[in-house]
This record gives C-alpha cells, structure tokens and sequence, in this order.
C-alpha cells in the first residue's frame, strides 16, 4: 500500500514529543518515522457519538497531528451511556465543542478542526478533501454511501464501522485498494426495516471496541509499512471484522472487489455525489399512500371525551416492562397481518412505538392484508407521550 503522508509534510519531533510518544517509539513498526508521520496526518472523523467517541479520544492520544470532526448534533443525556467523549456538563452543548474541548484536554498539540453541520453532498468533497483518511462513524444509510462516494472520488481510505445492539463491524473500504462499501452492499434496505440504535437499543461498550480497532487501522493506514520491522500490517482492505459482543465472538469475512461496482468498478456510472436521500428511500414515492397521523395531545383530547379507539402498542415485551401505554393493546409488529380479525374497521385504531417509524410497517401491512379501516400513528410515539403529556413516565 503507497504512503498516505508525503514525506514534505513531516517534521522532526521535540524533545517533549519524544518523551510524550515514547511507548510508540519503542516499536520498530512505528518508530520515529511512523510517529511524524502520526504528527503530519489528517484524519477526518464523520460523527463524534459512541464510533466517534474512541476514535477521537484514541487518536488524539496517538499524536495525529489534525483532527477534524464533522456533527450537527447536541449532546443529550441518553448519549452519555455509550458516547465518552462527552461528559455530564456537556449536555446541550454542540457535540463538536464538547469533543474538542476533550480532545484538547488529552492532548493539546493536535489541530481540531470542527464542522457543526450535517455532512451533505453539498459540501462532503470540499471538507474531506483536506484530510488523508475519513473514519466513518455515522449510524445512518445516507451518509455512509455519501462518505465511500466522496472518498471514491476523492481517492481517500474510509475506515467503517457500524454497532446496533450487541453486534459491530469494521472494515477499511478503499478503491485504491481494494472493494468499497457498494461492493459489500450495493444497495441500502428500505427504509425503517432496519431500526437504529435509538430503536434497537445498543450495549454501551460495543461503540468503545469498534471504534478502537478502527483507530487501530488508522493508524496502521498512516504509518504504513517500516524499514526497522519485517512485519508488514495488514489492514483491514478487503476484509470485514465481525464482531459478538454477546458471545464475545470475532469473525473476518474476505470482501472482493465487485466489477460491477456502479462508483468503483470497471464501469463506474457514478461520477459525482447524488441524491442520497432518494437513493436510500428516504424520499416519499409520490404513488405510495399517505399515513395519516396523531399528535399526543390530539390523541389525550380524544381519550379525555372517550372516543371510541382501538390502541395498539407495538412495541416488543422488554420494551412494554420499561413503561406501559394507557389502555393499550400489545400486538407485536411481527404479529400484526395474522391478527387483522382483532381490528374493528368501524373504530379508529391508533398505533405506537417508540418514536412513531415502525408502527408505519405495522399500518402498511394491517392495508396489505386488506384492512379498511381509519389507521392513525401516533407521531413521534411513546417519546412524544411522555414529553407532552404524561410526565410522569419514562423517555427511553
């Protein structure tokens, strides 16, 4: 694999540096030379949550010379579970002030360069274009493609990583190299059929060990191959990480260059960065049919003058323990079709989740089996519940 870092950009290192890296300098695979070449990179970190957390926090430690970090969030309470780079006093706090602040607490030599904003084919070229490796720690479809079609165009290594519930993993896709991320999956599933982590739930250390083995393969990516040291690293290109912890099990899959990649095979057809948000059916088709929606406070009024209602929770039993709806029906999502008889059609039935995104797949599939009758989903669903009506239940 060529050098990431063009020898003009390195520098000798201080006398401080020494002391500071020493443990690194030790190791006749990074050495001197790897250790300014550490100094010289540019590393940008897309998302600063539970990936972005390790990542940051590991390779300011390492010594890379510029850090920059890419994030339009605020810092919540429910992110301090997983996401250690930002503490208790953060929280309200845009996530890549509270991130820089930390990075520079651990080491204040690095450069960090924030972007508070959402990565977007608008600008993704014209930022990563300034940095010689991308790690990846989003946690949606979008911006994965966009982050491996820029780095395409661009020529640019993107260290992957992905977590939800106990499950992780880990690759680094580079055209250069080896496949990219349209050759593991060339297209995303549709929408809603995958949860997320604020679905789906994630055990807070997972993010810790993806995110740290891909600092590792940064760091292998910068300081390459060493003329002290027969043992050559080996990256993660062409390969992918799997990782249990539950099981606490390891598994590497070969990954194999797709030809027909449509961005990186031998005839590309993407040439530029396109509309991700239609390409991951993000976008509402203009023939698929509405579903009507609820507020809580609509649905509080209508229960208040006892509306006749059929309410149905269709969340899963652990999450039913946490909090229970008022007066609803449990019908598990994976039940609903089979079940169509419960239903009155001549009651409107209003439908919750956790934030109102899988009850649409239960509605869509009640209609598929032939249902006619009025279906409501309750936006933004039980969180909506509990932060505008009833207080005294738990935001989960």
């Amino acid at each position: 694999m060529a050098r990431l870092i063009p020898n003009e950009r390195l520098s000798d290192l201080s006398n401080e540096e020494i002391f500071r890296y020493s443990r690194h300098l030790l190791l006749p695979e990074i050495g001197v030379a790897g250790q300014k070449r550490l100094k010289a990179a540019k590393v940008l970190l897309v998302g600063t949550g539970g990936l972005g957390a390790p990542l940051g926090l590991y390779l300011a430690a390492a010594g890379v010379g510029t850090l920059g970090i890419v994030d339009f969030d605020l810092v919540e309470e429910s992110n301090l579970q997983r996401q250690v780079i930002h503490g208790v006093r953060d929280v309200g706090r845009p996530k890549v002030a509270s991130a820089k602040d930390r990075i520079k607490g651990i080491n204040p030599r690095v450069n960090v360069v924030t972007y508070n904003t959402m990565l977007s084919s608008g600008n993704a070229l014209d930022i990563i274009a300034d940095y010689d490796i991308v790690a990846d720690g989003t946690d949606n479809y979008q911006t994965r493609y966009l982050v491996n079609d820029a780095c395409v165009l661009l020529g640019k290594p993107n260290v992957y990583g992905s977590i939800f519930q106990f499950e992780g993993q880990a690759s680094v896709f580079y055209a250069a190299e080896g496949p990219g991320y349209r050759c593991l999956y060339p297209e995303p599933p549709p929408p809603g059929l995958v949860p997320s982590c604020a679905e789906g739930g994630v055990v807070g250390v997972l993010p810790g060990i993806i995110g740290c083995i891909q600092a590792n393969e940064v760091i292998k990516l910068i300081v390459g191959p060493s003329a002290y040291s027969t043992n050559t690293a080996c990256t993660l290109v062409g390969r992918l990480l799997l990782f249990d912890a539950w099981k606490t099990q390891f598994r590497t899959l070969t990954l194999d260059k797709d030809p027909r990649c449509p961005i990186c095979g031998e005839n590309p057809s993407i040439h530029e960065l396109i509309d991700y948000e239609q390409f991951c059916g993000l976008k509402k088709a203009a023939e698929e049919e509405p579903v009507e929606i609820i507020t809580a406070q609509e649905l509080k009024d209508r229960m208040d003058r006892a509306d006749p209602l059929q309410i149905i929770d269709i969340r899963e039993p652990h999450e039913r323990a946490i909090a229970k709806f008022p007066l609803a029906k449990a019908i598990p999502l994976g039940q609903m079709a089979r079940r169509v008889e419960e239903f009155d059609e001549g009651v409107d039935a209003v439908f919750i989740c956790k934030i109102g995104q899988r009850s649409v797949f239960a509605i869509r599939a009640l209609r598929e089996a032939g249902y006619r009758g009025r279906l409501l989903n309750l936006k933004d669903g039980f969180a909506a519940w509990a932060k505008e009506v009833d207080r005294s239940l738990p935001v989960y």
